[in-house]
């Protein structure tokens, strides 16, 4: 029975550290039960993974939400999909490409035209350690989607969220801040050979640093903004890296 001993206990060591693991990566649960009846959220990205999610949830809780995703296909899909199961039908889709500064633009315009009020903004929409590609305008796609895009559409809105206080802004960031380093004289890799993860991390801190500017710039209006790492699941936003097809994230990580 003995030489089972430690096999056993490296076992059950193992599993219950996977299981911590996972709880640990996956972040705590929400445990506010408040309502948002009346209130107008947009989640850039919201056709699938966290986006899909946050959507889904403020749906539930009665918000007027509109998802703004660059594939109007998904996005429809997924509104309807969050209809159907919150049973409530203020969820609308509407086009947003982050990677074109028109379209982001054209986005803001038709808000402010046909919105009396936006109350939350979820910037969420990311693109992860794609190839070297570029935006419309030119930028490299993952400063230029998960920061540059966001920051436009931010400041378009900024005059309707002020006008809804309280209001806030969400920016979707991440612990890969940490490793950021944002390199001013060569925003867009031109110089450089390419660094998928250190061109993410670039994008990531720039968020971090643009909502303490803002955060600070808003004191008094009654607009609140934060940035959050959202933890670690299963989504569609890994699809440049493989880590979310192995083993072991099939295991640890949360699937949205």
């Amino acid at each position: 029975m003995n030489r089972y001993l430690v096999p056993a206990s490296l076992l059950g060591t193992a599993v219950g550290g996977a299981v911590l693991f996972k709880d640990y990566v996956a972040g705590g649960a929400c445990p506010s039960k408040a309502t948002i009846q009346g209130k107008t959220v947009i989640v850039t990205g919201a056709n699938t993974g966290i986006g899909k999610q946050t959507a889904l949830e403020l749906a539930r809780r009665g918000g007027n939400i509109i998802l703004a995703c660059r594939d109007m296909e998904k996005c429809e899909a997924a509104a309807k999909d969050i209809r159907r199961e919150t049973l409530n039908h203020r969820v609308n889709a509407r086009r947003l490409d982050l990677a074109s500064l028109k379209s982001i633009r054209e986005f803001a315009a038709k808000i402010i035209e046909e919105e009396e009020r936006v109350h939350v903004l979820v910037n969420n929409a990311a693109v992860m350690r794609c190839p070297h590609w570029t935006t419309e305008d030119g930028f490299e796609m993952q400063l230029g989607v998960n920061h540059l895009g966001h920051f436009l559409l931010t400041n378009l809105l900024l005059d309707k969220l002020k006008a809804s206080a309280p209001s806030r802004i969400i920016n979707l960031s991440s612990l890969a801040h940490i490793a950021g380093h944002i390199d001013f004289d060569d925003l867009n890799w031109e110089k450089r050979k390419y660094d998928t993860k250190a061109a993410y991390c670039q994008s990531k801190l720039a968020i971090v640093l643009f909502t303490k500017e803002l955060s600070q710039r808003l004191q008094g209006t009654g607009v609140t903004v934060n940035a959050l790492h959202p933890g670690v699941a299963r989504t569609e936003l890994g699809r440049h890296t493989g880590m979310h097809s192995s083993t072991f994230s099939s295991f640890t990580l949360v699937s949205e």
